[in-house]
């Protein structure tokens, strides 16, 4: 059976375009291969990137860090350069003080050899003024001269202690030169120990009167004895006595008084 030429052409083309497309399947297939090898590789460079940046990013953090602790210690060394130039300066004066107290120390060994008889006189002498002076509180003040003397001898007493104790029984006395006192002793008047009220007024005046009141007498230093005083003077002793013993008011009294050898 012969088929017509539209026949012909109809087979030649379906021929034609099942060769086509049997040829063109392969070839899309390899397009789409290449395709996902080439996001595959994309993807794997992204990856790559980003931890290239995690890195580059903690490298940088780390760079800061040293950053911060670099300045931190060019700021401590500053301090501290500037803190040992100050103990140099101290260090210095300190090895000068040093020569200063070396030097001191060689000169006490002398003062000390030296001090000890200065002392020795000061006491010799504070005893004969006691002894000189008008004689008030006499117990008391001979006492504190045989401590003195005492305290001399001992070995457990520093110098400047002894030197120091010297001085302030030297101002206990002068101190006596511009106070009032009044306090009660025992003297002999004719012949019978009677207990009376003594009177100081500095030292220019030392007068006593009995309990009753009946007797008055002045110390007169020159002979060293006492003498009778007249009765006129009996309110200005009392009012005398009274402020002594604060219990009056300072106001002006009469006294008599007598030119002291001691002075």
């Amino acid at each position: 059976m012969k088929l017509s030429k539209i026949a012909q052409a109809c087979l030649i083309l379906s021929l034609s375009t099942t060769s086509l497309i049997s040829h063109a399947t392969p070839s899309a297939e390899s397009n789409d291969k290449q395709l996902n090898q080439v996001v595959d590789a994309g993807t794997q460079i992204n990856q790559s990137a980003s931890q290239s940046q995690q890195r580059v990013n903690t490298i940088s953090e780390q760079i800061q860090t040293k950053l911060q602790q670099f300045k931190t210690i060019n700021k401590e060394i500053d301090g501290l350069t500037v803190y040992n130039q100050q103990m140099n300066t101290q260090v210095a004066n300190q090895l000068k003080e040093l020569d200063q107290i070396a030097v001191s120390m060689e000169q006490v060994s002398i003062i000390e050899r030296q001090i000890s008889p200065l002392m020795a006189r000061m006491i010799e002498t504070l005893e004969n003024f006691v002894a000189l002076d008008v004689q008030f509180l006499t117990t008391e003040r001979n006492q504190r001269i045989t401590d003195l003397k005492s305290m001399m001898e001992r070995a457990d007493v520093a110098i400047s202690e002894k030197f120091r104790r010297v001085l302030e029984a030297y101002q206990v006395e002068v101190d006596y030169g511009r106070t009032i006192e009044a306090y009660t002793g025992l003297i002999d008047i004719e012949g019978s120990e009677q207990n009376v009220d003594f009177l100081r007024i500095g030292r220019v005046s030392l007068v006593y009167q009995t309990r009753d009141g009946k007797k008055l007498g002045l110390w007169d230093n020159a002979s060293k004895s006492w003498k009778p005083l007249s009765a006129q003077y009996r309110l200005d002793i009392n009012k005398g006595l009274r402020i002594a013993r604060k219990q009056l008011a300072p106001d002006l009294i009469i006294v008599p008084v007598v030119q002291n050898s001691a002075e």
